[in-house]
């Protein structure tokens, strides 16, 4: 490989012709069509790191965690970098507490379907942006309920239903469900709880920091105080909050009154690592992976402890595989309700859309005349394709964006209400770009603050929607979206299969691809130029060299940590805008973690220093910062610094004023140089630089690789000091799984 990195300080080269990283030697270049096969449905690679490379110190977000790991991030953390988590007392010396063992990770479900099979409350349904609004009786929610109302009486055990025989798949649902209350145009905001002089009594009593409280609160509510005083284990529903921790707080409470084999820490415990799994992407967990988990945590009974979860309703469980007589193929997921529910609305909600029937009267000629008049063939066949059915799924690259682009313009020209849909105000930039009439974000969809509201019955007054960048879309926000949308009204889900997933648990649209439910629509459009010949390859698992003659791709090779960040700001002020007149603040670097010596943290140092110095007199931050704004899970805004107040910082995002209260600048306010490939999704920029420092090179997997090489619209640096972990990563590590139902939940509507 022929690299040349930039020359020394005060006198740096500009970026150079360079071969891809990692890849073969120059002239053994990849055909830039590669792009085709990548997409080829139900083919998407598994989940990325989730965040396990990307936090703070890049812990695992599976469940194990052991004492001597740092605290378990907050949702924001573990998502898009927000704030660090602030954790009790540790437990007093000579205490039991959790084991030091290496975490276990959840395995993948089976394609078999899978059914619940305990009792468990129903929630009351998915909510991520708003209310949802409310839908037929789900078949499966109903038989949880009956099997709460049987435990409850006593008329039977938990324990009797782990081996209950499988249920019959439901039936395909009507086409014609009874009709929705109307949803609100904006969700209702929270109302923050201010913690109680008896909250900060019982936290002092327990040695768990001043600085708790307004956590605390926020998690238990009003009686938080009674709440801990009954049960001290519940703090571990307080993000950042590890085992030892709680363990430490509630012998300070309770002293020789408690015990590792308490019941009340046993079903916290349960639920703990059923969150820390859906921070990994998981919405369920093998039952024996928990169990295991539970003894590594000093639980002196496991299976006792989760048939005690599993009555109190704390967990759901569901059997996958096998028949009656081949208990060997039964594999029993453990999940909590609030994403067992939301993927048993996702399923409902997608098999509705599939058995209806559109519902507006355009005529099929008036259809074949607009695929005709298509740009492309693959937006032709996406237009045929929408034309016949209310639910279709397409796949592509950045230039495939044209295709249901081309799609919504011709539904509002055959005078249909259409509208498209992206992940990120960048998104939304890029669709106006290819055309697309007044494109509005997913979150501001759903919240009713952009595109054109609500019908009278609560879902979205549309004909025909878009919904661009779909494997950012979790399953609470996919049973939001799919329930807003009327029968009758076509929904496409597109999205570039080799991206990773998103932020919140979840695999929607690999689950959507992978079910083949719906009609699917691979697009043959490839990505053009040097930078989508590499990042197609990678794709498909090769990392191969690219010709890049106008300085597309550019290879530093760096030896530690330190030099990867100096190259870094090197490039950033001052290679890449004199060489190729791209500006500083259009240049975003990659990193694969928040923490380390090459993290999030040390680049934003390093390059706050150089492009914008000043005392961080606004909390942390100066005017003129380039920022992420997290004002929700799953949702990183890039922004800059305008000023700070009274009122808290105020930020400028891409055009739209915010206001973040000082309260919770610390929480959803980061510097922005320098991302993780997940908060980067979704957005490209003119200039991108990946950073791989060598201690990443176990982390790496094929989709990081090719979500932080694909941010880049011109020109890509990559800073790399991985040496052949990179070529390895592409080629043989996919993806770590997620365990998932919505697969076998879309089977079992068949």
């Amino acid at each position: 490989m022929t690299t040349d990195a930039p020359g020394a300080p005060g006198n740096p080269a500009p970026p150079h012709e360079g071969t891809a990283p990692g890849g073969p030697a120059a002239g053994e270049n990849a055909p830039g069509a590669t792009g085709e096969a990548r997409r080829a449905a139900g083919d998407e690679p598994g989940a990325a790191p989730h965040d396990g490379a990307e936090h703070a110190g890049a812990e695992p977000v599976v469940p194990g965690a052991g004492a001597g790991e740092p605290s378990t991030p907050s949702r924001g953390e573990a998502e898009h970098g927000g704030a660090e988590p602030v954790a009790a007392a540790a437990a007093p010396a000579g205490r039991t507490g959790p084991d030091d063992a290496a975490p276990s990770e959840p395995t993948a479900p089976s394609d078999g379907a899978g059914e619940p099979t305990a009792p468990a409350a129903p929630a009351a349904g998915p909510s991520s942006e708003g209310d949802v609004p409310s839908r037929p009786a789900n078949p499966v929610a109903a038989a949880l309920a009956a099997a709460v109302r049987a435990v409850e009486s006593g008329e039977r055990s938990a324990a009797s239903f782990f081996n209950e025989p499988r249920p019959a798949a439901p039936a395909r649902r009507p086409a014609a469900p009874a009709p929705r209350p109307v949803a609100p145009a904006a969700p209702r905001p929270a109302a923050r709880i201010e913690p109680s002089a008896g909250l900060r009594e019982v936290l002092a009593a327990g040695g768990a920091p001043e600085r708790l409280a307004a956590a605390v609160a926020e998690a238990l509510g009003e009686d938080a105080a009674d709440a801990l005083r009954e049960d001290p284990w519940r703090l571990l529903s307080v993000a950042g909050v590890r085992p030892e921790q709680a363990d430490g707080f509630a012998w300070a409470l309770l002293g020789d009154a408690c015990g590792p084999g308490d019941e009340r820490r046993s079903r916290a415990l349960v639920a703990w690592l059923l969150d820390r799994a859906a921070l990994a992407g998981h919405t369920a967990v093998d039952a024996a992976t928990i169990r295991t988990e539970l003894g590594r945590l000093s639980v002196p009974d496991a299976e006792a402890a989760l048939h005690d979860a599993i009555a109190d309703g704390a967990v759901l469980v569901f059997r996958e595989g096998g028949e009656e007589d081949e208990e060997d193929a039964v594999r029993l997921l453990l999940g909590l309700d609030r994403w067992a529910m939301a993927e048993e609305s996702l399923a409902d909600g997608l098999a509705r859309l599939v058995n209806a029937t559109p519902a507006d009267d355009v005529a099929q000629d008036a259809w074949e005349a607009a695929a005709e008049a298509a740009p492309s063939p693959s937006a032709a066949e996406l237009i045929r394709a929408a034309a016949r059915a209310c639910l279709v799924a397409h796949s592509g690259g950045e230039a495939a964006r044209a295709e249901p682009a081309a799609l919504v313009t011709a539904a509002a020209g055959l005078g249909l209400r259409a509208c498209a849909a992206a992940h990120t105000e960048d998104g939304r930039r890029r669709l106006a770009e290819l055309g697309v009439p007044e494109p509005v974000t997913v979150a501001g969809l759903l919240s009713g603050h952009e595109g054109p509201g609500r019908a009278e019955d609560g879902t979205l007054a549309l004909d025909v929607l878009a919904v661009l960048d779909a494997p950012q879309l979790d399953v609470e926000t996919a049973a939001l979206l799919v329930e807003s949308v009327a029968d009758g009204t076509r929904l496409v889900l597109s999205g570039d299969p080799g991206v990773l997933r998103s932020a919140g648990p979840g695999r929607v649209f690999a689950d959507l691809l992978a079910a083949k439910a719906c009609p699917v629509v691979v697009s043959r459009t490839p990505d053009p130029g040097p930078l989508g010949e590499l990042v197609s390859g990678i794709g498909v698992g090769e990392l191969t060299a690219v010709d890049a003659p106008g300085k597309e791709v550019v290879i530093v090779p760096v030896r530690e940590p330190a030099e990867a960040v100096h190259r870094t700001v090197q490039l950033v002020a001052d290679s890449i805008p004199r060489a190729l007149g791209v500006p500083a603040d259009r240049t975003q670097v990659v990193t694969p973690g928040h923490g380390g010596p090459a993290g999030t943290r040390a680049l934003n140092a390093a390059l706050k220093e150089r492009l914008n110095p000043g005392p961080g007199r606004f909390g942390g931050f100066d005017a003129g910062d380039r920022v992420v704004h997290v004002p929700a899970p799953g949702r990183a805004v890039p922004g800059t610094v305008v000023s700070g107040d009274a009122e808290g910082l105020r930020l400028d995002c891409a055009g739209t004023p915010v206001v973040v209260p000082p309260g919770r600048v610390a929480d959803e306010v980061r510097h922005g140089w320098a991302v993780t490939a997940h908060q980067a999704a979704g957005t490209r920029w003119p200039a991108a630089v990946v950073i791989l420092p060598g201690d990443a090179a176990a982390t790496l997997t094929r989709d990081w690789v090719y979500t932080a090489f694909s941010r880049a619209e011109r020109h890509l640096s990559v800073v790399q000091g991985v040496d052949q972990a990179l070529p390895r990563a592409v080629a043989e590590v996919p993806a770590k799984e997620r365990t998932t139902r919505l697969r076998t939940l879309l089977a079992g509507q068949e």
